[in-house]
């Protein structure tokens, strides 16, 4: 069985495949504070029911990739890929610096461009909201990275003396009559109707329309205020994208 571990700001995300099956998923908190060892204990128990034969890692947070690669090699014996834009990513990358290519968004524009197409435009909901573009000659030129919606709601409240932190939920009209409403509408509707100009943007530079594909945690709510759907959701597009980077890299890899 293959592990899929995307590390990010907030969570660790570990996905499990049997060949091309996707099985399972768990999740930590991305925690720099833990050691390698309390990492192994989380692995080792995690995932005890799992003969784990490969992994791939996607990190955005430099403090934890070398940590939690030793963690997994050692508990499950084996020599894991760490995901950059110096391995074979299947896709040219055409950005100014390649090495700024986030691991995530390299997984994201490989798996779309692999499973839906392109052109493609990926929208991702973490931390951050970024977009990442693939042209139709299967190149990722860039993309977008803007506040993503907690961090939206985190911000309100830290950096200002009056307003409340709000839990993410539906936005039930534009024209907030107290509050509660008015930071909804500001950030649900708000990342909505910037998702829609972004694209019809990126769609106009591109000179093509494009495949919009959105994955994570709060692609379902925001499609509820979409002037144009998105053509897929897909919740484990990252995850589907280290499988297909494994895949591509595997050879180079002592079993």
């Amino acid at each position: 069985m293959l592990l899929t571990v995307d590390i990010g700001n907030t969570s660790i995300t570990l996905g499990v495949f049997e060949n091309e099956r996707f099985i399972n998923e768990f999740r930590l908190a991305s925690d720099k504070d833990l050691t390698q060892d309390e990492y192994k204990v989380l692995l080792s128990s995690l995932l005890k029911e799992y003969k784990i034969k490969g992994c791939i890692i996607s990190s955005v947070v430099e403090e934890l990739t070398q940590k939690f690669k030793s963690a997994v090699d050692n508990v499950f014996e084996l020599s894991s890929i760490v995901l950059s834009s110096k391995i074979n990513t299947g896709i040219k990358i055409c950005i100014d610096n390649p090495e700024e290519a986030g691991a995530d968004r390299i997984a994201n524009a490989c798996g779309a461009f692999i499973k839906y197409g392109s052109p493609v435009i990926v929208v991702d909901f973490g931390t951050a909201t970024t977009f990442d573009i693939v042209n139709s000659n299967g190149e990722f030129i860039g993309g977008i990275i803007s506040l993503g919606i907690m961090s939206q709601l985190k911000a309100l409240n830290k950096f200002t003396s009056k307003l409340p932190k709000e839990d993410v939920s539906l936005s039930q009209r534009a024209i907030g009559h107290n509050t509660h409403d008015a930071i909804l509408s500001g950030v649900i509707r708000g990342t909505a109707s910037m998702i829609d100009g972004m694209i019809e943007q990126c769609e106009k530079e591109l000179g093509e329309k494009a495949i919009i594909v959105a994955t994570g945690g709060y692609s379902g709510l925001i499609a509820n205020y979409l002037k144009r759907p998105f053509d897929y959701i897909n919740p484990t597009l990252t995850l589907e994208g280290l499988r297909y980077l494994y895949e591509l890299n595997r050879i180079s890899v002592k079993l």
